[in-house]
């Protein structure tokens, strides 16, 4: 369903780089969103991303205007690409949206070069 959603549905789709303990629920998860990364939560339909160390599995927070929906996806086989390497929150496009749900990375790897000079 997740995989599937569709993204003009969302006022906002933010992954939360790093590392969160999958145990957390509902309250602690809103609580890193405003003391961390002071957002406002109450937003209706903006959905935040979390995953932990192993990858396999990532949450979603969402303010439905009456209430949080929190929701679950673990996949079988294989990992997420996360962005572990900033503490930040990143609003996604469309597009990057759709390569984290079919396990691609989110940032380009392959970069623009622009040498000085000519060899």
């Amino acid at each position: 369903m997740l995989r599937d959603a569709d993204f003009k549905s969302f006022n906002g789709i933010y992954v939360v780089c790093g590392y969160t303990d999958m145990r957390f629920g509902i309250d602690s998860l809103a609580a890193i969103i405003e003391h961390r990364y002071k957002m406002s939560l109450f937003v209706p339909n903006v959905l935040f991303l979390f995953c932990g160390r192993r990858a396999n599995k990532i949450k979603g927070l969402i303010w439905e205007g009456d209430g949080f929906l929190l929701l679950t996806k673990r996949v079988d086989s294989g990992r997420f690409s996360w962005p572990r390497n900033s503490n930040e929150a990143r609003n996604l496009s469309e597009q990057q949206f759709k390569w984290l749900m079919d396990g691609f990375s989110i940032d380009p790897v392959i970069k623009m070069v622009y040498p000085d000079k000519s060899a």
